[in-house]
């Protein structure tokens, strides 16, 4: 409570935004699946393959859904119009379903007594059919929106905004405030959105023509409302467009986003920030779209993830491989390294190391068969991951390694939940939860170099982007950078004060 009352105006924009995103697509699910649940009471047949394929949607977890969209024109990129999509994609599968419920459970009898009274079927329909059904009508809107509610905070992950921005960046930074920041109104939203329709819903027995018409009402107006807002996030003229610079969703990622927009606002250029997206593929994806102008990517996962190459050691090697594969297979540039290199580290809790004399992986094999161990997910699918890294040094856990968020990872190895995770080298959270990286004894893993990625047609089209964006090669070393993880992640500093003090101390 003391976070959100000391950040009130941020946090009505946030939920502003999640209420955008959701009145917006509650409201078109509600125009398309009403009438669409309609005409599957008509044409039976169709039945089966509609609400088949509504199901199947259902299935498809949030954030791959989001990167599927990406890559598409007109409905596709990053932004709240793709949020909206996917959202009426979810919503619809209630909507459709119980309009089609609450018509067919309706007594033939009572429409017989239409139809020998002269009734058209447009007449049944809106006169007997839809005011009978409503209220299980009502139930399926509900659901839907309740149902918008928790998938809009994944939202975030795209750059649609919301509430699930805090739950991102929280998670990110271990900082329960800003995760509570983010889940507690949203919480709130889907409560009083099923209250307020459930009211609604309860009103419907007594003066149904009446809900009819302001349910109708009320999802023109909410899709009026957004209207304009959406074709703002997607239509604006290209060569009008800020340069857009991305991260992905965790501290680090965020300060060299920031980095990059402030070096650049500094040197004249108007910036779009669209931090906290998804992992590697989101980020990727949205550069090749061009939905974004930029991002720090590290050299050993885009070699890797990206290209499917094989690891290697020589990071000249890998930069000169990524730089000739990226401009001609995706349009995009690499500037100069930032200058420090955030490989994985194999981290255990610093007390077990001092307590068993644990220095390097090697080490750590002996005790692993009594260990537990958790990685995100790109470590346990990538080619330089989990499999190689076991293969490598023999290592054999205690049970099958838990697939876990990234930036819950190192709270679970400090509360004993875990006692070995794969992290980022320069984490500001190693020093904040005392752990202790296992040296990699053995070589395993490739450089991974912070190269900041740029798609070719905005340096072509932005006189003085690659010289400002080279003015930070080699600036950041890998104790810089742990120290800048620290001041956001230890210190719970402002992001943007922090990067802010680096450029006022490199004078750029």
């Amino acid at each position: 409570m003391e976070y959100i009352l000391s950040h009130p105006f941020e946090i009505l924009k946030m939920t502003g935004e999640h209420l955008l995103l959701v009145g917006v697509s509650t409201a078109i699910a509600t125009l398309v699946g009403i009438p669409l649940g309609v005409f599957l009471t008509r044409r039976p047949a169709w039945s089966r393959w509609v609400l088949g394929a509504a199901n199947v949607i259902q299935t498809i977890p949030s954030l791959a859904l989001f990167g599927f969209l990406i890559p598409l024109p007109l409905l596709g990129g990053i932004g709240a119009r793709t949020a909206v999509v996917a959202l009426i994609l979810y919503a619809l599968l209630p909507i459709i379903r119980n309009t089609h419920a609450g018509i067919a459970s309706v007594d033939p009898a009572i429409r017989e007594a239409g139809v020998g009274m002269g009734m058209t079927d447009w007449q049944l329909l809106t006169r007997v059919d839809l005011p009978l059904a409503l209220g299980i009508i009502m139930t399926g809107l509900r659901l839907a929106t309740v149902i918008s509610v928790g998938v809009a905070t994944i939202a975030a992950a795209i750059g649609a905004g919301g509430l699930g921005m805090y739950i991102f960046r929280g998670v990110s930074m271990v900082d329960d405030q800003l995760i509570l920041a983010g889940a507690l109104p949203a919480a709130l939203l889907a409560l009083a959105a099923d209250f307020l329709l459930g009211l609604l819903g309860r009103a419907v027995t007594r003066k149904p023509l009446l809900c009819m018409k302001l349910l109708a009402a009320g999802a023109l107006a909410a899709l009026a409302a957004g209207g304009a807002f959406l074709l703002a996030s997607g239509g604006e003229a290209r060569e009008a467009r800020p340069i857009v610079i991305g991260s992905k969703n965790f501290t680090e990622q965020s300060i060299l986003g920031e980095l990059l927009a402030q070096r650049l606002e500094r040197a004249g250029f108007k910036v779009d920030r669209r931090l906290y997206l998804g992992g590697t593929l989101i980020c990727h994806n949205a550069l090749v779209a061009g939905q974004i102008d930029a991002y720090v990517e590290y050299t050993g996962t885009a070699y890797t993830a990206i290209l499917k190459r094989t690891p290697v050691s020589d990071a000249r090697r890998v930069y000169d491989d990524l730089q000739k594969s990226y401009l001609e297979g995706f349009g995009v540039r690499l500037t100069r390294p930032l200058g420090f290199n955030n490989t994985f580290a194999i981290m255990v809790r610093g007390g077990d190391a001092r307590r068993l004399g644990v220095k390097t992986i090697s080490d750590a094999v002996a005790h692993a068969r009594r260990w537990r161990a958790a990685f995100g997910v790109e470590f346990l699918e990538r080619e330089d991951g989990y499999r190689g890294l076991a293969a490598a040094y023999g290592l054999d856990f205690a049970e099958p390694p838990k697939v876990m968020d990234l930036g819950l990872t190192y709270r679970a190895l400090a509360d004993g939940k875990v006692d070995l995770i794969a992290g980022d080298a320069t984490n500001g959270l190693v020093s904040a939860l005392d752990l202790f990286i296992l040296e990699d004894d053995l070589g395993y893993f490739p450089p991974y170099e912070a190269v900041p990625f740029v798609r070719a047609d905005a340096l072509a089209g932005h006189a003085g982007l690659q010289e400002a964006i080279d003015s930070l090669g080699g600036v950041v070393s890998d104790e810089t950078m742990q120290r800048l993880n620290y001041a956001v992640d230890g210190e719970r500093r402002d992001l943007r004060e922090v990067v802010g003090e680096f450029l006022d101390g490199l004078g750029r």
